[in-house]
């Protein structure tokens, strides 16, 4: 008989001088109990509220992410390059990634994306509704989580009933069905780039991590990104007015009609930061040695 759940809700929801990390194996262990329903939703709710608050640690990361890899099919695509976005969407500014997917068609690139129910707290547009609702590039592979983890994907209604950020929310995004070597992430706040790191640095040849637009890994303005390979990681800054880009990015919030709209009929403006990303993304890529190279090479 296997550890009651009831032992890693005390672990996570006792208070901080109380509260403990969980092993990898108890981490393991606690998702599967999750994912498999044998927690039922209170103590799956309790678990991941307590999970958020403790906080979470790299090696219960790792763990809980590798039930999910042993839950999760996957579907192999060639010379594919994954984009890791936030499954709650984006508020303020349109995708870009199926204007840049054309851009990088003569590259041989498969732009893999990822997508499925909205998840808290964002309340935006999100990968799977521009998918569905826009004719798409024959260079995007797209993939919904319905289908690649339904023991995931059926935890979505519990997650909108908390209305909270969990650790989920962290590790989903690259769930690497593709089997890519390539893959981009976004991330808010810099601490999180040395997680990330650790997190999914093992998983790709080639790991770029954007500081990009509403935590995606998309270029809206200035930002930094760190490109990590054989266990280091090298910092960059991008500036979109060293291309001669002057984009304006939105800070209030449009609707998902918008949104699409923006997408399907860009503006002169959006092409040109859909290039810059195009470039960046020749360069995750090992097309070309840099993404100044790599806009040029576009042009």
């Amino acid at each position: 008989m296997g550890t009651s759940f009831g032992t890693y809700i005390k672990c996570v929801g006792t208070g901080a001088k109380h509260n403990r990390n969980l092993s990898y194996e108890e981490m393991y262990d606690a998702m599967e109990q999750m994912l498999d329903g044998r927690a039922t939703p209170e103590q799956t709710a309790a678990f991941l509220l307590g999970w958020r608050l403790k906080p979470e640690t790299t090696e219960e990361f790792r763990a809980a992410l590798h039930a999910l890899d042993e839950r999760t099919l996957r579907s192999p695509v060639e010379n594919g390059m994954e984009l890791g976005y936030p499954f709650d969407g984006k508020a303020d500014n349109p995708y870009i990634f199926p204007i840049a997917a054309e851009m990088v068609k003569s590259f041989d690139i498969q732009v893999v994306v990822n997508g499925g129910a909205l998840q808290p707290s964002k309340e935006g547009v999100t990968v799977r509704d521009l998918c569905q609702a826009l004719p798409l590039p024959d260079n995007i592979r797209y993939f919904d989580r319905a289908d690649y983890c339904k023991p995931l994907a059926d935890l979505s209604p519990l997650r909108r009933k908390l209305g909270l950020r969990t650790g989920l929310n962290t590790i989903e995004r690259l769930p690497n069905v593709g089997g890519c070597d390539t893959a981009l992430i976004g991330v808010f706040h810099k601490p999180y780039v040395k997680k990330y790191i650790e997190i999914f640095g093992d998983r790709y040849r080639r790991l770029v991590i954007v500081k990009g637009n509403e935590g995606t890994p998309e270029i809206f303005g200035k930002c930094r990104i760190w490109v990590c390979e054989n266990g280091d990681a090298e910092e960059h800054l991008i500036d979109p007015l060293d291309f001669g880009i002057d984009y304006k990015k939105s800070f209030d919030r449009i609707g998902k009609m918008e949104c699409l709209q923006k997408t399907a009929n860009p503006s002169e403006g959006l092409v040109q930061i859909a290039k810059l990303n195009a470039a960046l993304w020749l360069f995750a890529k090992n097309r070309c040695a840099s993404v100044a190279e790599g806009w040029n090479r576009l042009s």
